[in-house]
């Protein structure tokens, strides 16, 4: 994927995570994914998170995959 994908789910996952109120922390343990995974995901350091991680990701914000990928 390029990087104009990895800052659109970068985003994403912020907005919809910032939608729900939930803290990067809160949303690292209800997706048992690391806190440290959140944050470089958000930040953009993590520049190919695994489709495993964003399906957590997805599952624990209460939407799908695609909402994070476009």
């Amino acid at each position: 994927m390029s990087s104009t994908n990895k800052s659109t789910i970068a985003e994403n996952i912020k907005k919809y995570r910032n939608k729900l109120g939930i803290s990067q922390d809160k949303l690292s343990k209800l997706a048992d994914v690391t806190y440290n995974t959140i944050i470089k995901i958000e930040s953009g350091a993590n520049v190919n998170p695994t489709i495993e991680t964003i399906s957590k990701v997805a599952k624990a914000l209460n939407v799908g995959v695609d909402d994070l990928i476009k």
